[in-house]
């Protein structure tokens, strides 16, 4: 390895011996590491061999290293190792990022109802192994920068596969590759929001998208759903922009009837705004048939259209896209490119094939049967067993249903088990009572054993405030 030392002149023994001790203590060379033979690292240094040995000698002798016969110098297995960190420093963010909670990695838990997580044991690695060694293998990966709107074959693969399964309107050159919704979320808000401007999301909703708008600069407004989804009479006349999931609205799960779709449209028309349609977890639906997408009835291009496949196949591959009208795609292209040129072709490679090869229809056919009898246990047992505290929200699609409480659920427990809580969801309207809880990572059998725990919770929280 390349071991950095500055020497200043003075004592070098001395010098060499105090950068590899810290070294050490910090944690930079670690147990069983090999140094640099002392004929390397003195010629690297411009010193004498001797200088160097001297140095190594001394931190033998502290039982800080330790020398085999023949294959070098390396770190003594019980040397104390402290990682040394950034200097905490004076330098302060901009007061907003103190407001939002900080990002924790989510702790495991036996019965996991939180929403928006797959089934990790339905994915197909097997295959991805064998679509992502095709991908390597091949002479489609450039060497150098790519460009920003995503691998090729993966735009045209996208752009067939929404038009046959979601009736988008959409050509290869329509679409950039993004890594997930929410980086074309924000692309979108670097090319349309202005610091100030007003934009609205759906009350309750997607707190990661009003969180994103308002980093932006943004004057983020709640704007409440109800049956037929957003209540497009209560938009601020000032408002350019609107974030909605009409297809399976988040987190109700309810979706925006055709109505408020025309309703929603005309509105943009008349206002001259753009509306930003999330088709969160459209592709999971276990009765009657999905409405068309609000950019399929758009014919005055105010429709940007985000997606991606992360409940499809898994989060981790952070692999999303955006459709957008002709007329924003030069400025959408160099934000992306600003941001991070482009995504990991070799995944994006992979995934073109994933979908050629019709893979992904029926990997979503087989995990469609699967969550749908986790949805129908979960359900049936809500409505046999919870009746005095939760009424369910309809839904027919995705991976979580929703229950309102007549109970104050914020401060429920239950050992075991993760859920969330459907007033975390709001911001501007008063919350209300209930629970959000997803089925994709959590068997059959935990779902039963999840929910007994938590009915037991309810159980002995009878006194939660009824209303």
């Amino acid at each position: 390895m390349d071991l950095h030392i500055s020497l200043t002149g003075g004592d070098l023994v001395a010098q060499i011996y105090r950068q590899v001790r810290d070294a050490i203590a910090d944690g930079r060379l670690r147990p069983g590491e090999r140094l640099p033979p002392s004929r390397e690292l003195a010629r690297t240094l411009a010193v004498s061999r001797n200088t160097v040995a001297a140095a190594y000698d001394r931190l033998t002798a502290e039982g800080l290293l330790t020398g085999r016969v023949g294959a070098g110098t390396f770190v003594a297995g019980s040397a104390p190792g402290r990682p040394r960190r950034a200097p905490r420093g004076v330098l302060a963010a901009r007061p907003f990022w103190d407001m939002l909670p900080d990002p924790v990695e989510a702790a495991p838990v036996r019965y996991d109802f939180r929403v928006g997580a797959p089934d990790a044991s339905l994915f197909p690695f097997q295959t991805w192994r064998r679509l992502v060694s095709q991908s390597l293998r091949s002479h489609e990966i450039p060497a150098g920068y790519a460009d920003p709107s995503g691998h090729s074959g993966l735009r045209a693969a996208i752009a067939r596969h929404l038009g046959i399964a979601r009736s988008v309107r959409a050509a290869a050159e329509d679409v950039l590759v993004t890594q997930g919704a929410q980086q074309a979320l924000d692309l979108v808000g670097r090319v349309l929001v202005e610091p100030g401007a007003c934009v609205v999301v759906e009350e309750p909703g997607y707190p990661p998208a009003r969180r994103l708008l308002a980093s932006l600069g943004a004057r983020v407004t709640g704007v409440p759903v109800d049956g037929e989804g957003i209540v497009v009479d209560r938009i601020p006349g000032a408002a350019r922009l609107v974030y909605v999931t009409p297809s399976h609205q988040f987190p109700l799960g309810t979706p925006m009837s055709p109505a408020r779709r025309a309703a929603l449209l005309e509105w943009a028309g008349r206002r001259d705004a753009v509306i930003v349609e999330d088709d969160y977890d459209s592709e999971f639906r276990f009765a009657g048939r999905p409405l068309d997408p609000l950019q399929s009835l758009d014919r005055a291009g105010r429709v940007i259209y985000v997606g991606s496949f992360s409940k499809t196949l898994l989060p981790m591959l952070r692999l999303g896209f955006l459709i957008a009208p002709a007329a924003l795609r030069p400025a959408l292209l160099k934000a992306k490119q600003l941001t991070d040129w482009h995504g990991d072709l070799t995944t994006q490679a992979a995934l073109a094939r994933f979908l050629d090869e019709g893979l992904l229809t029926r990997h979503v056919r087989k995990a469609t049967r699967e969550y749908a009898a986790r949805h129908e246990l979960i359900v049936r047992t809500l409505e046999r067993e919870f009746g005095d505290w939760l009424q369910l929200v309809p839904s027919a699609a995705g991976l979580h249903v929703c229950a309102r409480s007549v109970v104050d659920t914020s401060a429920l427990r239950a050992p075991g088990v993760a859920f969330d809580r459907l007033h975390t969801y709001y911001a501007d309207s008063p919350p209300e009572q209930g629970l959000a809880l997803g089925y994709g990572a959590v068997s059959p059998d935990g779902i039963a054993a999840g929910l007994r725990l938590l009915r037991d919770a309810f159980r002995a929280a009878g006194g939660l405030g009824s209303r």
